[in-house]
């Protein structure tokens, strides 16, 4: 948690875009790094998901028990965010540090990479466009997660590439 108190853009506004990233990908690596049986990477029995699927959308539930502490992935696209239980302690670039408790709503940016600190059990809901239907997961997280910053920016460039061809 001592982490997710450095990183306070409300407070620090001298913290740059570039800063915030590099924090939080160097936390996530000194995660990965620590070979203990609380650190998991990746999806986890001990976070259940639930995957819904209805006509273009994908809902995405996770219940994450209090305590644990998440780095979430880089999303490409803006969309809907429940949390349906809990209290959470959460570092955004956008948004800074902030506490949230249940039930509330946000809408994530594009670009979004979020820290979270679980105070109580959370059960977290985000809804995503799946306009292909699909339901393969590793599909749709090609479509909506770049999984890094560098290829964030580079769909960002492409898409804006895109919508200038076609004026």
């Amino acid at each position: 948690m001592d982490k997710l108190q450095e990183v306070d853009l409300k407070k620090d506004q001298s913290l740059t875009k570039k800063d915030f990233r590099t924090t939080i990908i160097e936390l996530e690596n000194g995660l990965k790094n620590i070979d203990h049986k609380d650190v998991i990477i990746g999806d986890s029995q001990m976070c259940p998901l639930k995957h819904s699927f209805s006509d273009g959308i994908y809902v995405r539930e996770i219940t994450i028990p209090a305590g644990m502490l998440i780095i979430g992935k880089i999303h490409k696209h803006d969309h809907p965010n429940f949390l349906l239980k809990g209290e959470v302690v959460v570092v955004t670039e956008g948004g800074g540090r902030e506490e949230l408790k249940a039930p509330c709503s946000m809408i994530s940016k594009p670009g979004t990479k979020r820290a979270l600190y679980a105070k109580t059990e959370l059960v977290w809901t985000t809804v995503h466009l799946n306009p292909t239907n699909t339901q393969d997961l590793e599909e749709l997280e090609e479509e909506i997660i770049a999984p890094t910053y560098e290829a964030y920016e580079k769909f960002i460039e492409n898409t804006n590439n895109k919508q200038l061809k076609q004026q």
